[in-house]
This record gives structure tokens, C-alpha cells and sequence, in this order.
């Protein structure tokens, strides 16, 4: 039948189907066509990812302002002002709105809990195991979270606030629009685009989030969507708010020779910067379980101990954008104390349940790690001629790289805030470096550290969610073919002569599974009338092999190889050897190898024949 009587019948179908529903015939129509035009149309999902783009940089604009009220509010400086300097200002505020704000959020989630006790999926995971499927009401309640903290001068960044708002609005509204999954997966790709662009004024960094992050890949089919939505953020972004840039200098950098030497060699050290910063965070985690106090009352002791160092350090409060030309200005004592003060806040901070992320904090790390690395030089060798702007920007590049896993981000965004394509050149070897060394001596970024000790077993954004519903339940047939070990040899020919079945079960007499029985040896010519009497139990073999209904599909593969059979059944549950169905090898590849051309058809921006919704 042609394609397009195909399509014509198809959508009348579907406008059929609405009639049923109280909507007008005019509403109904509509509905069917913008969710047929999206599903089938690039260009429908290129204007969609505009207009998510477009109101995701107006939510961040609104987030920005709003949690600047609330640090204004809770310690009594004007709209805009530093943490830094609130905190010289009225130490008693320093020392307790912290403390205050981590109370709040204890008793806030532990009320929540009550009645929605799950775990909150991020957009790395949704991509990775759900097909982007993620819960707005789940996302509202990490932004709230994750405002709170900031609010309250938390050592945490926004942009997990942004980029779960951004990433749960485009979800939910793809799942309503019902569209297919890797078109879902994109729009979670443009929500978290648009959020980190809109955040930064940087629309290119903020595409490559997505890409590196979020998507967990490039594709030609993804660039427009993902551009889209971080243009239309940064633009409408603009016209609210002025994005605070993470460094100004004012000039360009002098990039020499010896210049790409020391953003190697920063890069190797700031790559085990970013480990001690991650692994700072999970140890003061377990040190919070460790004391004796209920999950509630963690932020605020947390809360507590980061005032208190702030009396000491103010500059720990917030988030931290980048690093301040001021705090650059200082001696090396002052930017060392600093940067292992905001190390320590961070950690205190996330370990006690404050709920953010490092994004910006380590934007900041970097900028001082790169100041106090230039001071060491030119004290120990003086006159060498390195420029100090350029370590400062390859600094931040290569520990937020690091931590946050996102080397092509960095260096796009350091060339976006800077405009200068020779700094972004240095950038990028201290970038490289860095993630070499995070990848090979740790292995995980910070967002997949925490995946990990989760539990969740994921290493990055990259669609796996397919072979996990792919399992032996979806595999089966349920024509099973069965007969008792108390049986003879004669019966089983008679129930089942040559060439009317492959496979046979034996069981035993209560049901349960007692091994496969080889049709090929039972009709062996050589097996004589004496053998006609054997019982069916002496026969069957590798009662061990078998599947559970939960098993994936690389499980299912991983146990034919093993087994070297054509067959295995799949048994109701760990404890009940009961047969349920069965699943044949030649049936698991073909659709293993389904799954894998629908995903290389993704990834070349091609509708794969065997495309799932």
C-alpha cells in the first residue's frame, strides 16, 4: 500500500479515535495533526525546541532574580551584592542563615517524602535508562531544593536547578505530545541546552552541556533542535538579565610557546584537583551518616559549620560564577586558603544534603588554582613570561572539565566569555590533560561518581535504557512444550514425533524445571527398543541453564553462549522453577540486532525501520 494512503488512513484513524473524547471535532483535529506534524516533521521539532528554548530562558532569568531576592532578604544586602561581602557585614546572619536554611530544607524533604518517597531522576538518567522520560512534579522539587540552598549561602551551584526545570518542562511536555523516544531524549538534550545557555549567555557551551552530558553523543540530526533551544534561551534571557560573566580582564592573552607547556602541565595537576574536590564530597557525606543525627537535621548542621567558616573565609557563600579578578589580586597565602576553604564549603555543603551541584563552584576553583599556580611560578621562576590570564582561564577549563566531565563545554565557554580564540587554544590543551587524568586514574565525573555510588549503573547519558527493556519477558514465546522426568523415551517419540518440535522442557512432577531435552538424540536411529523404557529424568540436561523473566537482553545472549544451546526457558522466579515461556537464541539476535540499527539510524539522523516509540 502506498505511504501516503498509508498516512491518510492512519490519521483518520486517530482523528476516529478522538471523536470518543469531550473535546470540540475543530480541538480534536488539531491535537491529532500537531502530534502527527511533530512525530514526522524535523522542522516541527526544530520550532518545538525553539519555543521550550525560548520559555526555559525566561524560567532561568526568573530563578536567577528570584534567589537573588532571597539572598538579599536573608542576609540584609542590596540586590546583586556578593555573599562575600554580606558576610563582613553581619557575622550573626553569616552564621546562621546557613544553619537556618539547611533546617528548612531537612524538614521540607523529609515532609515530602512522606508522600512521595522516590528518587528524583536527573536528565543524564532519564536519557540513559528512561528514554528521557522524567517528572515534572520531580523536577519542581529539586529546583525548590536547590533554591533553598543557594538561597541560604550554600556552597552549591544553581545549574542543577536550572538544568532539571529546563529538562523536566521539555519532557513532559514531549510525553504529552507522545513522542517517539530518541525525539524525546532530544528535547531533554534542548531543556538542559537552553538552561545552561540562558545561565551563562554562552549558547554554544551550553549546546555542547547537552551533547557531552546530557545526550551523551553529537549527531547531525540533534545540532539544529539543540542550537535552537540555547539561542532562543540566550536571547530571551537577555532581555530580562545580564548573565554574570564568569572573568573579565579587559585584554587578550599573550599565548607563546612556553605558554602551551604550563596549560599542560596545570592541566595534569588540576585533574587531581578535581579528584580531591569529588572525593572531598563523599567523604564528608559519610561523615554526616557517621554522627548521630536524624537525615532531617544534617543540612543544618552542615549549614552551621559553613557559617562558621565563612567568619573566617567569607568569600565560600554561594555559588561562586567564576573567579573574581579581586580575589585573583590577593597573595598566594590568600588565594590558597581560599581555594582549599571553597573545597571544604563545597563538600560540607553537598555532603550534608544542601542540594546543588559543582557546575559554578569549580568554574571558581579552577580561576584560583590557575592565580596561585602563575604566583608560584614567577616566585620560584621569575621572568619566564607567562602570561597569568591565560593560566587563570585554562585553570577553570581544566578543573571544571574535570569535575564536571564536560571538556568541549569549558573551552566553548571560555572562548564565549572571553572572545578570544588563543586563550581557548591553551584552554584546550589543559583541558584535554586534565580529563586524562580524571578518566584514567578516577574514572567518573562528578554527576557519574554520584551515579555510582547510587548504584545506578550508568556511566554517561548514552541510551541503554533500550536493552534493559529489552528482556527475556518481552523475548518469550509461550508455546512451551513440556513433559515429565517420570515419562519414557517411547511416550516423549509418540507426543512428539520427528520434526514436530525442536525444544522440549523436562519437568518434574510438581512443575518445576528439570533440564532440556535433545529432540535430535531421541530420535536417534541408533537408540535400540531397549531404550525405549528409559525415564525422561536420565535424558535432560542443563537443568542450570535458564532465564528470569527481568533479564536483558545481553543477559539472555551472555547465558546461550554459556549454555550452547538453541533454546532456554525462562522460569517465573528465582524461587519458582516454574516454566512461564521460552526464548530461542536465533530470536534474541535478530532483535539485538533490531535495536542496534534503530540506535546507529539515530545516531546518523535516519528513521530506522524498526523505530519503537
Amino acid at each position: 500500500m502506498p505511504d501516503d494512503v498509508t498516512g491518510i488512513r492512519g490519521a483518520a484513524g486517530d482523528a476516529a479515535g478522538a471523536l470518543s473524547s469531550g473535546r470540540s471535532p475543530g480541538g480534536r483535529f488539531l491535537g491529532v495533526l500537531t502530534r502527527r506534524n511533530l512525530r514526522d516533521s524535523v522542522l516541527g521539532v526544530l520550532m518545538l525546541a525553539g519555543g521550550i528554548g525560548a520559555a526555559i530562558g525566561l524560567a532561568v532569568a526568573l530563578l536567577h532574580e528570584f534567589v537573588a531576592w532571597v539572598q538579599s532578604v536573608a542576609f540584609a544586602v542590596s540586590h546583586g551584592q556578593d555573599l562575600g561581602d554580606a558576610a563582613l557585614a553581619d557575622p550573626w546572619r553569616t552564621l546562621l542563615v546557613p544553619a537556618a536554611g539547611g533546617l528548612l530544607l531537612g524538614l521540607l524533604v523529609r515532609l515530602v517524602r512522606r508522600w512521595r518517597s522516590n528518587d528524583i531522576v536527573d536528565p543524564i538518567e532519564a536519557n540513559a535508562l528512561y528514554g528521557g522520560k522524567m517528572s515534572l512534579v520531580d523536577s519542581l522539587r529539586l529546583t525548590l531544593a536547590t533554591l533553598l540552598s543557594n538561597g541560604s549561602g550554600a556552597s552549591v551551584g544553581m545549574e542543577a536547578a536550572y538544568t532539571q526545570a529546563g529538562a523536566g518542562i521539555a519532557s513532559t511536555l514531549g510525553q504529552k505530545l507522545r513522542l517517539r523516544r530518541a525525539d524525546l531524549r532530544t528535547l531533554v538534550g534542548c531543556g538542559a541546552a537552553a538552561a545552561i545557555a540562558a545561565a551563562y549567555g554562552a549558547p554554544l557551551a551550553g549546546a555542547f552541556y547537552a551533547f557531552e552530558l546530557v545526550m551523551g553523543g553529537y549527531t547531525i540530526a540533534t545540532l539544529a533542535p539543540v542550537g535552537a533551544a540555547s539561542v532562543a534561551a540566550v536571547a530571551v534571557a537577555h532581555w530580562l538579565t545580564d548573565p554574570s560573566p564568569i572573568l573579565f580582564f579587559g585584554r587578550p592573552a599573550a599565548v607563546a610557546g612556553w605558554d602551551y607547556v604550563a596549560c599542560g602541565v596545570l592541566g595534569f595537576l588540576a585533574g587531581w584537583l578535581s579528584i580531591l574536590a569529588m572525593q572531598a564530597v563523599t567523604v564528608a557525606e559519610r561523615g554526616f551518616r557517621w554522627l548521630p543525627v536524624p537525615a532531617w537535621g544534617r543540612p543544618a548542621l552542615g549549614g552551621l559549620a559553613l557559617g562558621a567558616l565563612a567568619l573566617v573565609v567569607p568569600q565560600v557563600l554561594g555559588a561562586g560564577p567564576g573567579a573574581d579578578p579581586s580575589q585573583l589580586a590577593q597573595g598566594l597565602e590568600a588565594m590558597a586558603v581560599l581555594l582549599a576553604a571553597k573545597i571544604v564549603a563545597s563538600a560540607l555543603s553537598l555532603g550534608s544534603g544542601f542540594r546543588g551541584g559543582l557546575f559554578s563552584a569549580s568554574l571558581l576553583l579552577g580561576g584560583l588554582f590557575g592565580g596561585l599556580a602563575y604566583g608560584v611560578v614567577e616566585t620560584l621562576v621569575p621572568g619566564l613570561g607567562l602570561d597569568r590570564m591565560l593560566l587563570v582561564l585554562a585553570g577553570m577549563g581544566a578543573v571544571a572539565a574535570g569535575i564536571v566531565g564536560a571538556p568541549v563545554t569549558m573551552v566553548l565557554l571560555v572562548l564565549e566569555a572571553t572572545q578570544d580564540f588563543w586563550a581557548a587554544s591553551g584552554v584546550l590543551i589543559g583541558v584535554v590533560v586534565s580529563t586524562t587524568v580524571v578518566r584514567q586514574a578516577f574514572g567518573y565525573s562528578f554527576a557519574t561518581w554520584r551515579f555510582h555510588l547510587r548504584g545506578v549503573p550508568i556511566r554517561g547519558a548514552y541510551d541503554i535504557g533500550w536493552v534493559s527493556e529489552l528482556t527475556a519477558m518481552r523475548l518469550m514465546r509461550g508455546d512451551v512444550k513440556t513433559i515429565l522426568t517420570t515419562q519414557t523415551l517411547d511416550t516423549l517419540r509418540r507426543l512428539h514425533p520427528l520434526g514436530a518440535a525442536k525444544t522440549v522442557f523436562a519437568v518434574e512432577p510438581d512443575g518445576s524445571y528439570a533440564g532440556i531435552i535433545d529432540m535430535g538424540a531421541v530420535h536417534d536411529p541408533s537408540l535400540g527398543e531397549e531404550k525405549a523404557q528409559t525415564p525422561i529424568g536420565e535424558l535432560a540436561r542443563h537443568a542450570d541453564a535458564f532465564l528470569r523473566p527481568g533479564d536483558d537482553v545481553r543477559t539472555v545472549l551472555q547465558r546461550f553462549c554459556s549454555a550452547e544451546v538453541e533454546a532456554l526457558p525462562v522460569l517465573a522466579s528465582p524461587t519458582d522453577r516454574r516454566i512461564v515461556g521460552y526464548v530461542t537464541e536465533a530470536y534474541a539476535l535478530r532483535r539485538y540486532s533490531q535495536e542496534l540499527e534503530r540506535q546507529r539510524g539515530e545516531e546518523l539522523g535516519e528513521r530506522s525501520l524498526y523505530g519503537r516509540d
